[in-house]
């Protein structure tokens, strides 16, 4: 361990920031013998600040937290904490007779809990908003094409047909008998997902992966999926099934008397849903259960499949499971600790085309960046330029959405000078491309804006909302941006206040 090394000056600001808020609110709001705890503990908490420096320097607390873990400065401070406490009863003891060993405990204990939530906060933070993926490895890949399949023998077939049937239903065989030849060697129907017993499979070796086990009862989904990539053929089928979140809420609301199902649904979606997905927990879920029995959305489980690299070819619904067809496309995009939290960062295009990052609250489901394209084929553009029947926004979500709540985050932005209180609407490379060409050089003259014309003229379809942004820019060059700004602001204004303008 390197024990010198240059320390991260806001780090110890910080840390001597958080040890201020502690005393407060130890010496402030605890019930204490002494009438004057500020006064009779100055020097012990001077000594405890000191200390406490010094062991998080030497513990390197104080190394940028960008190039920590959250279980390493996890580690770091229940260390320093420790070492604190044990170090400073026991100077106290011998020293310093006449201070209280519960009011130094209140102290440690209450440093270490608020230094727990600042890393929390952080970490959350940096999880939610950078998701650290590489650009997909496109490579040329040898020998891509399937090999020649053969006949299985006619006992081979029956028993292939009856395992399927016992596990997963006549239905569920009727469907896979539609589109896959199941008497061809080339198909794979299987139960394990071991990652081991998937490397041992030749590439190429099987056109069609078939997975009968629920995804949601599946441990290390994108490793999985990756896997499969990689062992099939260009064009090679992959089909596997899962629940729905909105199925499993169905059955435990019918299963349920009225109150007790949303009292025991609300419990088991955060016990199955929320801690698989935080950062902090989620590896303790998979160690207790394997990851097993998680709830899943569709608009993950889809996103999932196209950030594999994976085109959704068919979804059927069969005995209360969703079974998804899908083939490959590309080399998957290689995903390592992708986390979702509530803030999220959305890459757009600002003045003169220069990318920029906005930021808002989540409302979609995980995963559901990689569906736009999905999305727009399947149910194209609803009035307001909204994608129509989005599945992928949460239930929070669409709430969030029609108060303008999801968007208050874009004050950052502002703060930064990206962008400005109206203006027109910062878009997405998918998004931008919708738009005509002139159209799109003309957007790139100004800062997007938090308030867009949108809530001004209230188009309906693309070509009104493309319409409504023209009439905004050519006034901002007609009349300049400061008076257009204020002109527009008012309008959104009287629209969201007495006219109920909303976001879709």
């Amino acid at each position: 361990m390197k024990v010198f090394y240059k320390p991260r000056w806001s780090n110890i600001i910080t840390d001597l920031l958080l040890l201020i808020l502690n005393f407060l609110i130890i010496y402030g709001w605890f019930p204490l013998t002494t009438p004057v705890p500020f006064q009779k503990y100055f020097i012990p908490s001077l000594l405890f600040s000191v200390s406490w420096i010094f062991f998080s320097y030497f513990f390197q607390r104080y190394i940028p937290l960008r190039k920590q873990t959250y279980t390493q400065s996890l580690v770091k401070l229940l260390l320093v904490g420790s070492l604190q406490f044990v170090i400073y009863v026991t100077i106290l003891h011998h020293f310093f007779k006449q201070y209280s060993g519960f009011v130094i405990l209140a102290v440690t204990i209450g440093i270490f809990t608020i230094e727990f939530l600042y890393l929390l906060f952080y970490f959350s933070y940096r999880f939610a908003t950078q998701f650290d993926i590489s650009v997909s490895d496109e490579k040329e890949r040898p020998q891509r094409k399937a090999r020649e399949p053969r006949e299985i023998d006619e006992e081979s077939y029956t028993n292939l047909v009856n395992f399927i049937e016992r596990y997963s239903g006549k239905k569920a065989l009727k469907f896979l008998q539609n589109r896959f030849d199941l008497r061809k060697d080339d198909v794979r129907v299987f139960l394990n997902t071991s990652i081991e017993n998937l490397e041992l499979i030749p590439h190429y070796h099987y056109s069609t992966f078939i997975y009968l086990r629920k995804l949601n009862d599946t441990e290390k989904i994108n490793t999985f999926f990756s896997e499969i990539n990689e062992k099939l053929p260009d064009n090679g089928n992959f089909v596997c099934c899962f629940e729905k979140k909105s199925t499993r809420k169905k059955k435990f609301l019918q299963k349920y008397p009225f109150g007790i199902n949303y009292i025991l649904y609300s419990f088991d979606f955060v016990v199955k849903r929320f801690i698989p997905k935080l950062f902090f927990s989620r590896r303790i879920y998979h160690s207790l259960n394997g990851g097993k029995n998680r709830i899943l959305s569709k608009a993950e489980v889809l996103g999932r499949f196209y950030c594999h690299g994976f085109e959704v070819m068919e979804e059927k619904k069969i005995d209360g499971l969703l079974y998804v067809w899908a083939q490959r496309k590309r080399n998957p995009t290689p995903v390592y600790n992708r986390a979702y939290g509530p803030l999220i960062k959305l890459k757009r295009y600002g003045k003169n085309g220069k990318v920029i990052y906005v930021y808002k609250f989540r409302t979609m489901h995980p995963y559901s960046e990689y569906l736009q394209d999905y999305v727009y084929q399947r149910h194209s553009l609803q009035d307001g330029g909204k994608f129509n029947k989005d599945f992928r926004v949460t239930t929070i979500g669409k709430f969030m959405r029609k108060y303008f709540l999801d968007e208050l985050p874009m004050l950052i932005n502002i703060f930064k000078g990206e962008m400005k209180l109206v203006g027109i609407r910062p878009l997405s490379q998918q998004y931008l491309n919708l738009y005509y060409d002139d159209l799109q050089q003309l957007r790139m003259k100004y800062r997007p804006g938090l308030l867009p014309p949108f809530y001004a003229d209230m188009p309906r379809t693309l070509e009104e909302i493309q319409a409504s942004e023209r009439k905004y820019l050519l006034s901002c060059e007609k009349n300049g941006v400061f008076l257009t700004d204020m002109r527009y602001f008012f309008l959104i204004f009287k629209n969201i206040l007495f006219h109920h303008a909303r976001s879709a």
